[in-house]
Protein backbone atom coordinates (compact mmCIF):
# COMPACT_ATOMS: atom_id res chain seq x y z
CA UNK A 1 0.00 0.00 0.00
CA UNK A 2 1.29 3.52 -0.57
CA UNK A 3 2.23 5.93 1.92
CA UNK A 4 0.26 8.81 2.75
CA UNK A 5 2.10 12.08 1.03
CA UNK A 6 4.78 13.44 4.17
CA UNK A 7 2.45 16.26 4.42
CA UNK A 8 -0.60 14.76 4.82
CA UNK A 9 0.80 12.64 8.09
CA UNK A 10 3.00 15.16 9.05
CA UNK A 11 -0.22 17.66 9.21
CA UNK A 12 -2.30 15.28 11.25
CA UNK A 13 -0.01 14.95 14.03
CA UNK A 14 1.20 18.62 14.30
CA UNK A 15 -2.31 19.26 14.19
CA UNK A 16 -3.07 16.38 16.62
CA UNK A 17 0.36 17.31 18.71
CA UNK A 18 -0.60 20.67 19.13
CA UNK A 19 -4.70 20.02 20.14
CA UNK A 20 -2.91 17.86 22.97
CA UNK A 21 -0.34 20.96 24.36
CA UNK A 22 -3.29 23.26 24.16
CA UNK A 23 -5.49 21.12 26.08
CA UNK A 24 -3.07 20.99 28.62
CA UNK A 25 -1.91 24.39 28.97
CA UNK A 26 -5.92 25.40 28.87
CA UNK A 27 -7.20 25.62 31.96
CA UNK A 28 -11.12 25.47 31.43
CA UNK A 29 -10.80 23.63 27.86
CA UNK A 30 -13.11 21.15 26.85
CA UNK A 31 -13.51 17.59 27.86
CA UNK A 32 -14.11 15.97 24.87
CA UNK A 33 -11.30 17.90 23.17
CA UNK A 34 -8.70 17.10 25.51
CA UNK A 35 -10.18 13.54 25.63
CA UNK A 36 -9.76 13.18 21.64
CA UNK A 37 -5.83 14.79 21.66
CA UNK A 38 -4.36 11.99 23.36
CA UNK A 39 -5.20 9.62 20.07
CA UNK A 40 -4.39 12.39 17.93
CA UNK A 41 -1.16 12.75 18.84
CA UNK A 42 -0.77 8.70 19.30
CA UNK A 43 -1.72 8.28 15.99
CA UNK A 44 0.20 11.75 14.06
CA UNK A 45 3.09 10.83 16.00
CA UNK A 46 2.74 6.59 15.01
CA UNK A 47 2.21 7.82 11.85
CA UNK A 48 5.43 9.65 11.80
CA UNK A 49 7.69 7.53 13.17
CA UNK A 50 6.49 4.59 10.41
CA UNK A 51 7.63 7.22 7.51
CA UNK A 52 11.01 8.40 8.59
CA UNK A 53 11.90 4.42 9.10
CA UNK A 54 11.58 4.43 5.27
CA UNK A 55 10.43 1.59 2.51
CA UNK A 56 7.14 0.00 2.93
CA UNK A 57 5.56 -0.47 5.79
CA UNK A 58 4.77 -4.01 7.42
CA UNK A 59 2.16 -6.41 6.30
CA UNK A 60 0.34 -5.58 9.76
CA UNK A 61 0.21 -2.09 9.37
CA UNK A 62 -0.78 -2.27 5.30
CA UNK A 63 -4.19 -3.64 6.71
CA UNK A 64 -5.16 -0.68 8.92
CA UNK A 65 -7.10 2.32 8.38
CA UNK A 66 -4.84 5.74 6.87
CA UNK A 67 -3.94 7.29 10.38
CA UNK A 68 -4.14 10.75 8.93
CA UNK A 69 -7.83 10.22 7.85
CA UNK A 70 -8.67 8.70 10.96
CA UNK A 71 -6.81 11.94 12.95
CA UNK A 72 -9.15 14.30 10.75
CA UNK A 73 -12.30 12.72 11.41
CA UNK A 74 -11.43 12.55 15.14
CA UNK A 75 -10.44 16.31 14.68
CA UNK A 76 -13.43 17.59 13.02
CA UNK A 77 -15.78 15.73 16.19
CA UNK A 78 -13.92 18.14 18.47
CA UNK A 79 -16.71 20.56 19.66
CA UNK A 80 -14.45 23.77 19.95
CA UNK A 81 -13.44 25.72 17.06
CA UNK A 82 -9.71 24.65 15.93
CA UNK A 83 -8.02 26.67 13.14
CA UNK A 84 -5.01 25.98 11.52
CA UNK A 85 -2.96 28.70 9.93
CA UNK A 86 0.70 29.37 8.35
CA UNK A 87 3.51 32.22 8.56
CA UNK A 88 1.24 34.18 6.64
CA UNK A 89 -1.81 33.89 8.82
CA UNK A 90 -3.11 31.58 5.57
CA UNK A 91 -6.06 28.75 6.67
CA UNK A 92 -4.54 25.72 6.01
CA UNK A 93 -7.20 23.41 8.29
CA UNK A 94 -9.94 24.09 9.95
CA UNK A 95 -12.73 21.47 11.71
CA UNK A 96 -16.35 22.00 11.45
CA UNK A 97 -17.08 23.74 14.67
CA UNK A 98 -14.79 26.49 13.34
CA UNK A 99 -16.34 26.49 10.07
CA UNK A 100 -19.91 27.26 12.04
CA UNK A 101 -18.69 29.46 14.10
CA UNK A 102 -17.05 31.74 10.61
CA UNK A 103 -19.11 31.00 7.46
CA UNK A 104 -16.67 33.45 5.33
CA UNK A 105 -13.49 30.83 6.34
CA UNK A 106 -12.16 28.96 2.91
CA UNK A 107 -8.88 27.09 2.69
CA UNK A 108 -5.87 28.87 1.12
CA UNK A 109 -7.32 32.09 2.49
CA UNK A 110 -6.27 34.39 4.84
CA UNK A 111 -7.62 34.46 8.34
CA UNK A 112 -8.57 37.98 8.87
CA UNK A 113 -10.79 37.81 5.48
CA UNK A 114 -13.29 35.86 8.20
CA UNK A 115 -11.96 36.48 11.37
CA UNK A 116 -11.74 40.47 12.04
CA UNK A 117 -9.59 40.78 15.57
CA UNK A 118 -6.86 42.77 15.31
CA UNK A 119 -5.87 40.81 19.08
CA UNK A 120 -6.10 37.48 17.64
CA UNK A 121 -3.91 38.79 14.36
CA UNK A 122 -1.53 40.48 16.39
CA UNK A 123 -1.47 37.18 18.66
CA UNK A 124 -0.03 34.88 15.96
CA UNK A 125 2.31 37.84 14.99
CA UNK A 126 3.71 37.44 18.68
CA UNK A 127 3.44 34.04 18.49
CA UNK A 128 5.05 33.82 15.19
CA UNK A 129 8.42 35.73 16.31
CA UNK A 130 8.79 34.26 19.98
CA UNK A 131 7.29 30.95 19.87
CA UNK A 132 5.53 30.93 23.38
CA UNK A 133 2.03 30.16 23.57
CA UNK A 134 -0.84 33.25 24.50
CA UNK A 135 -4.16 33.72 25.08
CA UNK A 136 -6.94 36.63 23.90
CA UNK A 137 -10.29 37.35 23.84
CA UNK A 138 -12.73 37.29 20.63
CA UNK A 139 -15.99 38.43 20.77
CA UNK A 140 -19.02 38.13 18.01
CA UNK A 141 -22.53 40.19 18.30
CA UNK A 142 -24.34 39.11 15.23
CA UNK A 143 -26.41 36.68 15.16
CA UNK A 144 -26.01 37.02 18.56
CA UNK A 145 -23.56 38.22 21.33
CA UNK A 146 -20.91 35.42 22.41
CA UNK A 147 -17.43 35.64 23.61
CA UNK A 148 -14.28 33.20 23.42
CA UNK A 149 -10.77 32.83 24.75
CA UNK A 150 -8.51 31.88 21.74
CA UNK A 151 -5.60 30.36 22.72
CA UNK A 152 -2.53 30.61 19.94
CA UNK A 153 -0.22 28.10 19.59
CA UNK A 154 3.30 27.32 17.20
CA UNK A 155 3.13 24.35 15.25
CA UNK A 156 7.14 22.96 14.51
CA UNK A 157 8.63 22.86 10.72
CA UNK A 158 7.93 19.19 9.43
CA UNK A 159 11.52 18.79 8.47
CA UNK A 160 13.17 20.31 11.76
CA UNK A 161 15.23 22.71 10.04
CA UNK A 162 16.98 25.32 12.39
CA UNK A 163 15.69 28.95 12.00
CA UNK A 164 12.45 28.52 9.99
CA UNK A 165 9.11 30.02 10.89
CA UNK A 166 6.39 27.65 12.58
CA UNK A 167 2.87 27.17 11.58
CA UNK A 168 0.08 28.48 14.65
CA UNK A 169 -2.58 26.88 16.28
CA UNK A 170 -5.70 28.45 17.08
CA UNK A 171 -8.08 26.88 19.57
CA UNK A 172 -11.06 28.91 20.75
CA UNK A 173 -13.08 27.76 23.97
CA UNK A 174 -16.62 29.48 24.70
CA UNK A 175 -17.11 31.25 27.52
CA UNK A 176 -20.96 32.49 26.81
CA UNK A 177 -22.17 30.47 29.54
CA UNK A 178 -20.04 31.01 31.63
CA UNK A 179 -19.99 34.67 31.51
CA UNK A 180 -23.80 34.57 31.71
CA UNK A 181 -24.10 32.28 34.81
CA UNK A 182 -21.32 34.56 36.66
CA UNK A 183 -23.74 37.57 35.51
CA UNK A 184 -26.66 35.70 36.90
CA UNK A 185 -24.55 34.90 40.01
CA UNK A 186 -23.64 39.01 40.34
CA UNK A 187 -27.34 40.56 39.88
CA UNK A 188 -28.53 37.84 42.39
CA UNK A 189 -26.29 38.69 44.66
CA UNK A 190 -26.83 42.82 43.89
CA UNK A 191 -30.87 42.02 43.88
CA UNK A 192 -30.71 40.11 47.26
CA UNK A 193 -28.23 42.34 49.00
CA UNK A 194 -30.78 45.60 48.02
CA UNK A 195 -33.80 43.53 49.25
CA UNK A 196 -32.43 43.01 52.47
CA UNK A 197 -30.97 46.25 53.26
CA UNK A 198 -33.92 48.31 52.60
CA UNK A 199 -36.37 46.53 55.91
CA UNK A 200 -32.91 46.46 57.70
CA UNK A 201 -32.06 50.31 57.03
CA UNK A 202 -36.04 50.82 58.18
CA UNK A 203 -35.57 48.91 61.83
CA UNK A 204 -32.05 50.30 62.78
CA UNK A 205 -33.91 53.68 62.02
CA UNK A 206 -36.56 53.27 63.89
CA UNK A 207 -34.76 51.11 66.56
CA UNK A 208 -32.51 54.32 66.94
CA UNK A 209 -35.35 56.52 67.15
CA UNK A 210 -37.21 54.25 70.02
CA UNK A 211 -33.60 54.84 71.73
CA UNK A 212 -33.47 58.28 71.88
CA UNK A 213 -36.18 61.38 70.80
CA UNK A 214 -38.77 58.99 71.78
CA UNK A 215 -38.23 56.67 74.26
CA UNK A 216 -40.95 58.06 76.54
CA UNK A 217 -43.25 58.50 73.29
CA UNK A 218 -45.80 55.86 73.99
CA UNK A 219 -47.90 56.66 70.66
CA UNK A 220 -44.71 57.14 68.63
CA UNK A 221 -43.95 53.71 69.84
CA UNK A 222 -46.62 51.80 68.77
CA UNK A 223 -46.29 53.22 65.28
CA UNK A 224 -42.79 52.71 65.15
CA UNK A 225 -43.15 48.90 66.33
CA UNK A 226 -46.22 48.04 64.08
CA UNK A 227 -44.02 49.44 60.67
CA UNK A 228 -41.02 47.54 62.40
CA UNK A 229 -42.82 44.04 62.43
CA UNK A 230 -44.55 44.46 58.39
CA UNK A 231 -40.27 45.30 57.95
CA UNK A 232 -39.36 42.13 59.55
CA UNK A 233 -41.79 40.03 57.63
CA UNK A 234 -40.95 41.26 54.46
CA UNK A 235 -37.64 39.88 55.29
CA UNK A 236 -38.96 37.38 56.60
CA UNK A 237 -40.44 36.04 53.31
CA UNK A 238 -38.02 36.88 51.16
CA UNK A 239 -35.93 34.62 53.15
CA UNK A 240 -38.38 31.95 53.07
CA UNK A 241 -38.49 32.35 49.21
CA UNK A 242 -34.94 32.17 48.41
CA UNK A 243 -34.71 29.00 50.67
CA UNK A 244 -37.69 27.77 48.59
CA UNK A 245 -35.91 28.66 45.45
CA UNK A 246 -32.71 27.16 46.13
CA UNK A 247 -34.82 23.66 47.58
CA UNK A 248 -37.04 23.28 44.24
CA UNK A 249 -33.76 24.21 42.42
CA UNK A 250 -31.91 21.53 44.50
CA UNK A 251 -34.19 18.74 43.33
CA UNK A 252 -35.38 20.39 39.55
CA UNK A 253 -34.21 17.00 37.81
CA UNK A 254 -36.33 14.43 39.94
CA UNK A 255 -39.24 14.06 38.91
CA UNK A 256 -42.45 13.82 41.59
CA UNK A 257 -44.37 10.66 41.74
CA UNK A 258 -47.01 10.92 44.43
CA UNK A 259 -50.60 11.43 43.12
CA UNK A 260 -51.88 14.54 44.48
CA UNK A 261 -55.77 16.20 43.23
CA UNK A 262 -55.28 19.51 42.09
CA UNK A 263 -58.94 20.52 42.41
CA UNK A 264 -58.31 19.64 46.21
CA UNK A 265 -55.28 22.32 46.16
CA UNK A 266 -57.01 24.80 43.96
CA UNK A 267 -60.22 24.71 46.38
CA UNK A 268 -58.11 24.88 49.52
CA UNK A 269 -55.92 28.11 47.97
CA UNK A 270 -59.34 29.54 47.23
CA UNK A 271 -60.79 29.18 50.91
CA UNK A 272 -57.21 30.55 52.05
CA UNK A 273 -57.22 33.78 50.38
CA UNK A 274 -60.70 34.65 50.26
CA UNK A 275 -60.28 37.15 53.43
CA UNK A 276 -57.29 38.89 51.47
CA UNK A 277 -60.04 39.09 48.37
CA UNK A 278 -62.29 40.69 50.35
CA UNK A 279 -60.02 43.03 51.93
CA UNK A 280 -58.94 44.27 48.36
CA UNK A 281 -62.52 44.19 47.38
CA UNK A 282 -62.52 41.70 44.46
CA UNK A 283 -64.55 38.52 43.80
CA UNK A 284 -62.04 35.59 44.05
CA UNK A 285 -64.38 32.00 42.97
CA UNK A 286 -63.56 28.52 41.51
CA UNK A 287 -65.14 26.58 38.83
CA UNK A 288 -64.24 23.05 38.84
CA UNK A 289 -66.27 20.59 37.06
CA UNK A 290 -67.21 17.31 39.42
CA UNK A 291 -64.05 14.76 39.64
CA UNK A 292 -60.53 14.42 40.69
CA UNK A 293 -58.24 16.08 38.93
CA UNK A 294 -54.98 14.24 39.52
CA UNK A 295 -51.58 14.65 38.62
CA UNK A 296 -48.30 13.73 40.02
CA UNK A 297 -46.90 16.40 42.14
CA UNK A 298 -45.45 17.61 45.08
CA UNK A 299 -48.62 18.52 47.15
CA UNK A 300 -46.63 21.72 49.33
CA UNK A 301 -45.19 22.82 46.43
CA UNK A 302 -48.06 22.56 44.08
CA UNK A 303 -49.87 24.60 46.74
CA UNK A 304 -47.01 27.12 46.93
CA UNK A 305 -48.09 27.56 43.33
CA UNK A 306 -51.22 27.92 43.13
CA UNK A 307 -51.01 30.03 46.25
CA UNK A 308 -48.33 32.62 44.12
CA UNK A 309 -50.76 32.88 40.96
CA UNK A 310 -54.15 33.71 42.96
CA UNK A 311 -51.99 36.26 45.61
CA UNK A 312 -50.90 38.17 42.62
CA UNK A 313 -54.24 38.15 40.92
CA UNK A 314 -56.12 39.69 43.74
CA UNK A 315 -53.06 42.14 44.73
CA UNK A 316 -52.10 43.21 41.43
CA UNK A 317 -54.93 42.41 39.01
CA UNK A 318 -58.31 42.73 41.49
CA UNK A 319 -62.32 42.84 40.02
CA UNK A 320 -63.18 39.25 39.40
CA UNK A 321 -60.72 36.51 40.05
CA UNK A 322 -61.89 33.34 38.62
CA UNK A 323 -59.68 30.10 39.04
CA UNK A 324 -60.82 27.44 36.83
CA UNK A 325 -60.22 23.55 36.04
CA UNK A 326 -60.04 21.79 33.17
CA UNK A 327 -58.85 18.80 30.76
CA UNK A 328 -57.22 19.08 27.87
CA UNK A 329 -56.63 15.91 25.23
CA UNK A 330 -52.90 16.11 23.79
CA UNK A 331 -51.63 13.87 20.99
CA UNK A 332 -48.35 14.61 21.57
CA UNK A 333 -47.56 15.36 25.12
CA UNK A 334 -50.53 12.75 25.95
CA UNK A 335 -53.87 14.35 28.41
CA UNK A 336 -53.31 17.48 30.79
CA UNK A 337 -54.79 19.38 33.28
CA UNK A 338 -55.00 22.86 32.93
CA UNK A 339 -55.28 25.43 35.75
CA UNK A 340 -56.16 28.97 34.72
CA UNK A 341 -56.30 32.17 36.74
CA UNK A 342 -58.12 35.33 35.34
CA UNK A 343 -58.20 38.64 36.52
CA UNK A 344 -59.88 41.70 34.85
CA UNK A 345 -57.77 44.42 36.32
CA UNK A 346 -55.23 46.58 34.20
CA UNK A 347 -53.61 44.11 32.52
CA UNK A 348 -49.52 43.76 31.90
CA UNK A 349 -47.48 45.82 29.20
CA UNK A 350 -46.09 42.71 26.37
CA UNK A 351 -42.82 43.95 27.26
CA UNK A 352 -42.74 42.65 30.48
CA UNK A 353 -44.12 39.36 29.91
CA UNK A 354 -41.19 37.49 28.80
CA UNK A 355 -39.25 38.50 32.02
CA UNK A 356 -42.08 38.37 34.45
CA UNK A 357 -40.21 34.48 35.77
CA UNK A 358 -36.64 36.01 36.32
CA UNK A 359 -35.65 36.76 39.88
CA UNK A 360 -36.51 40.04 41.69
CA UNK A 361 -38.02 41.17 37.96
CA UNK A 362 -41.19 43.44 38.57
CA UNK A 363 -43.70 45.21 36.45
CA UNK A 364 -43.86 47.89 38.82
CA UNK A 365 -40.92 48.42 41.89
CA UNK A 366 -43.31 50.52 44.10
CA UNK A 367 -46.24 49.13 43.80
CA UNK A 368 -44.86 45.37 44.19
CA UNK A 369 -43.19 46.38 47.61
CA UNK A 370 -46.04 48.36 48.58
CA UNK A 371 -48.02 45.06 48.24
CA UNK A 372 -45.25 42.95 50.04
CA UNK A 373 -43.58 40.66 46.83
CA UNK A 374 -40.38 40.22 46.79
CA UNK A 375 -40.02 39.83 42.99
CA UNK A 376 -39.56 35.72 43.26
CA UNK A 377 -43.15 33.74 43.03
CA UNK A 378 -43.61 33.43 39.63
CA UNK A 379 -39.18 32.87 39.54
CA UNK A 380 -41.07 29.93 42.03
CA UNK A 381 -43.87 28.68 40.19
CA UNK A 382 -41.45 28.35 36.62
CA UNK A 383 -39.01 26.26 38.61
CA UNK A 384 -41.55 24.18 40.54
CA UNK A 385 -43.41 23.52 37.24
CA UNK A 386 -39.92 22.32 35.06
CA UNK A 387 -40.05 20.17 38.08
CA UNK A 388 -43.56 19.04 38.02
CA UNK A 389 -42.72 18.58 33.83
CA UNK A 390 -45.15 21.07 33.42
CA UNK A 391 -45.55 24.68 31.23
CA UNK A 392 -46.30 28.15 32.06
CA UNK A 393 -48.54 30.05 29.78
CA UNK A 394 -49.08 34.31 30.22
CA UNK A 395 -51.48 36.37 28.55
CA UNK A 396 -52.33 39.94 28.98
CA UNK A 397 -53.53 42.77 27.42
CA UNK A 398 -53.54 46.07 29.28
CA UNK A 399 -57.31 47.21 29.92
CA UNK A 400 -58.14 43.76 29.90
CA UNK A 401 -56.66 41.69 32.43
CA UNK A 402 -54.22 39.19 32.95
CA UNK A 403 -54.73 35.04 32.32
CA UNK A 404 -52.07 32.85 33.82
CA UNK A 405 -52.40 29.10 32.83
CA UNK A 406 -50.46 26.12 34.69
CA UNK A 407 -50.46 23.05 32.26
CA UNK A 408 -49.52 19.51 34.18
CA UNK A 409 -49.17 16.35 33.10
CA UNK A 410 -52.46 13.98 34.06
CA UNK A 411 -51.34 11.26 36.39
CA UNK A 412 -51.81 7.48 35.22
CA UNK A 413 -55.09 6.07 36.46
CA UNK A 414 -54.24 3.32 39.29
CA UNK A 415 -54.86 -0.10 38.19
CA UNK A 416 -57.91 -0.62 40.86
CA UNK A 417 -59.14 2.24 39.74
CA UNK A 418 -59.21 2.29 36.00
CA UNK A 419 -61.01 -1.97 36.91
CA UNK A 420 -63.95 0.18 38.68
CA UNK A 421 -64.42 2.45 36.36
Amino acid sequence: MPHAPRSAVWTAAAVSGSILALAGWASGASTLAMTLALPLAVLGGRALAGRSQGGDRPAADAAEPDRPAIAEALLANIPDPVILVDRRAVVIEANSAARALLPNLKLRHPLSFALRAPDVLDGIEEVLRTGASLKTLYATRVPTERAFEVQIGALPMPDGRPGGQPNVMLFLRDLTSARRLEAMRVDFVANASHELRTPLASLLGFIETLQGPARNDGLARERFLAIMRTQALRMTRLIDDLLSLSRIELREHVAPTATVDLASIARQMVDAQAPLAGERGAALALEAPDGPYPVLGERDELLRVVENLVENAVKYGGGTVLVTLSREPDAARGPSIALTVRDDGPGIPPEHIPRLTERFYRVDVASSRQQGGTGLGLAIVKHTLNRHRGRLAIESEVGAGTTVRVILPEAPAEPAAAAAQ
